[in-house]
């Protein structure tokens, strides 16, 4: 395990190293000033000349990605360039809505997903498998936003149940921070309880017909204890996976809904900052948002690892080590 998981690691960094190259080159190609949008329109050229010398825009771009880089190293991300405030400090303050945002709505949509896709699994091709399969499309199919403004009008604007926009830290009280979270995080959970259903559905139905659920069922196990204890630890791979991505689809597909709900989170910045070609939040997002899929992913093939005993871990396939023999 420690072989595969330094070599897990080991593949990352080429993937960041690409990531980063991308991110820059990418900065080098977007049009305009970055000095000159940071100082504003009445400053002279002579200010704008001194702080691109400062920033190090006047060297060539291999010299500028080394600074850069070394910079990433030290944890400097640069200064915004609407309000020159360290884009740390921005990340550093986004970082907590973006996340129990998450954190509420993954659990959320486990609640949803896992009886949908076994009660559509155990009863193929009945009516309680369309009824589960027409939900389970409808919360593919719909936008988050779409979801969102739904549940602002009954909940919010009808029924006077919760807040439109408005969030509340938690140190503020953990009832009012779930409280102002809440219609943003069912409107998450319900976009990826969808697509979990699905896999969980099609899993679980893949497995129905093996010789060890036969073997339980002539036993006299009961439905439960089939869908609990037999079919569904046998999957939880592919709903590893799906969960992670989706935590990490909560991160970085939230910007709409953490704009149409007041959400001060990640998402909501880097909608801004792409308005206001603010350049350097707009790197230190993506570079973030890569980190994290790229530990999330570490991670989701560790679990996957331990709780599938028919897994190998190849060292060499490049693929993450999941395969199955």
């Amino acid at each position: 395990m420690t072989k595969y998981l330094v070599h897990r690691v080991l593949v990352c960094v080429p993937v960041l190293f690409l990531v980063s190259l991308l991110v820059f080159g990418i900065g080098c190609l977007v049009p305009g000033d970055l000095p000159a949008l940071i100082l504003g329109p009445e400053a002279a050229a002579e200010d704008i000349l001194a702080l691109r010398e400062r920033m190090g825009l006047d060297l060539g771009i291999p010299q500028r990605y080394i600074s850069w880089m070394a910079g990433l190293f030290r944890l400097d991300l640069g200064n915004s360039a609407a309000n020159g405030q360290p884009v740390r400090e921005l990340l550093a303050g986004r970082l907590g809505p973006t996340f129990s945002l998450a954190l509420f709505s993954l659990p959320l949509s486990l609640l949803i997903a896992v009886p949908l896709g076994l009660i559509a699994a155990f009863r193929r091709g009945r009516f309680a498998d369309l009824v589960c399969s027409l939900i389970a499309l409808a919360g593919v199919s719909v936008p988050g936003f779409l979801v969102g403004l739904f549940l602002i009008l009954v909940f919010a604007v009808k029924l006077r149940w919760f807040p439109a926009a408005l969030y509340v830290p938690p140190q503020e009280g953990l009832a009012a921070h779930l409280h102002s979270i809440a219609l943003p995080g069912i409107a998450l959970a319900l976009m990826y309880a969808a697509l979990l259903a699905r896999i969980i559905r099609s899993s679980v139905a893949g497995v129905l017909d093996d010789d060890y659920i036969r073997a339980a069922r002539s036993k006299g196990a009961g439905e439960r204890i089939l869908a609990l204890r037999h079919a569904l630890p046998n999957v939880l791979p592919p709903v590893l996976s799906v969960l992670g991505q989706g935590f990490i689809g909560a991160l970085t597909g939230a910007a709409a809904l953490e704009t149409l709900f007041g959400i001060p989170g990640i998402g909501a910045l880097a909608a801004s900052s792409i308005g206001r070609r603010d350049l350097p939040v707009i790197q230190a997002v993506v570079l973030l948002f890569v980190l994290v899929n790229q530990g999330l992913n570490l991670l989701i093939d560790l679990l996957c690892a331990l709780s599938d005993p028919r897994i190998r871990l190849l060292p060499d396939t490049g693929g993450g080590g999941r395969n199955l023999r």
